[in-house]
């Protein structure tokens, strides 16, 4: 019997929400390929014992546990050479992960180690008795791609992108059989993990917020931004920003949406004074609903989104806070 990995992610124990994508999309995929195949999933180094419950429950018949002294936190070089041997021992047919800068990287490292294509970033996958199909973004997301994977005798190896798969429960769980799995790992593979950590923000993420509000170049200055913070306080969101105003030193990177920041997925993104180009857009595009705030009523943004409101958003913010400060009685 054949049999489709998934690689899991997880943060020192905690379970990451892409998961539920990649179970998600695993379990569709494992349907379409033949020979009856079996989904098997992995989690790699300390925690992952106490998350394999999760993964069972998402549908994994078979629960890899990988560790190695090693193993202490998160490295793509380890871990990829992790995937890679489990790969063999198994003889799987794919190795799958949702493309996170984590989910992409791990990938990478399996396709050098094995020498094998690697598709990344998919939006749909159909497997075939050979060679299989996808469509794929690319060019920051301007357009799809069709394309056709072969491996030859190897895995397949591919990403879904980050959003691409809606999260849905399975509707019954696999069996779950932990079986445990111990690397042999070179010395050298150490060079790439992660050794400290600065922990900056607390609470809700970016990536995670369920309301985002982002300013662009239009908010003018640094201090422009506090009319945001209370917006997104107000709705228990997080502030974002385009690449511009990193760039003009007024927020930090973390704050970034983009192609090269961070992608989001909130149920409403709030996008004031955002021209929109192509690599925002990219980092925006799986909102559930965009509302835009721009004195442009050409801006790319404001084409693509549900909503829009052509006024300055230094007037528009204020007055959005002010009716939800009056609503809440504040």
């Amino acid at each position: 019997m054949s049999a489709l990995l998934v690689v899991l992610e997880h943060d020192r124990g905690k379970w990451s929400e892409a998961n539920d994508e990649a179970l998600t999309a695993a379990r569709q995929l494992v349907a379409d390929m033949a020979d009856g195949a079996e989904l098997h999933a992995v989690l790699i180094g300390d925690g992952a014992l106490d998350l394999a419950g999760q993964a069972g429950a998402g549908g994994a018949a078979v629960v890899h546990v990988a560790n190695d002294a090693m193993l202490t936190d998160f490295g793509p070089e380890a871990c990829g050479e992790t995937v890679v041997q489990l790969a063999v021992a198994e003889s799987v047919a794919a190795v799958m992960a949702v493309g996170t800068s984590r989910g992409n990287e791990v990938l990478a490292q399996v396709a050098a180690r094995m020498d094998l294509p690697f598709v990344a970033n998919c939006m749909t996958i159909a497997p075939g008795a050979g060679s299989w199909s996808m469509t794929r973004v690319q060019w920051g997301g301007s357009l799809l791609e069709d394309a056709t994977l072969d491996s030859g005798d190897g895995p397949k190896l591919v990403t879904y992108g980050h959003h691409a798969v809606v999260a849905a429960p399975a509707a019954a769980p696999g069996a779950g059989e932990v079986r445990e799995f111990a690397p042999t790992l070179d010395a050298s593979l150490a060079r790439t993990i992660v050794k400290d950590r600065d922990v900056q923000t607390a609470g809700v993420t970016l990536s995670t917020a369920p309301v985002v509000v982002s300013g662009g170049r239009g908010v003018g200055s640094a201090e422009g931004f506090a009319q945001l913070e209370e917006l997104a306080s107000l709705l228990g969101g997080r502030v974002g920003c385009s690449r511009a105003v990193t760039n003009l030193g007024w927020r930090n990177h973390t704050d970034q949406v983009g192609q090269t920041g961070t992608r989001i997925a909130p149920e409403i993104y709030i996008a004031t004074g955002i021209s929109g180009a192509i690599q925002h857009w990219v980092g925006a595009m799986a909102s559930k609903r965009i509302l835009a705030i721009n004195t442009d009523a050409e801006a790319n943004m404001v084409a693509k989104a549900d909503y829009a409101v052509i006024a300055d958003l230094h007037k528009v913010v204020p007055a959005i806070t002010a009716e939800i400060k009056r609503r809440k009685g504040l």
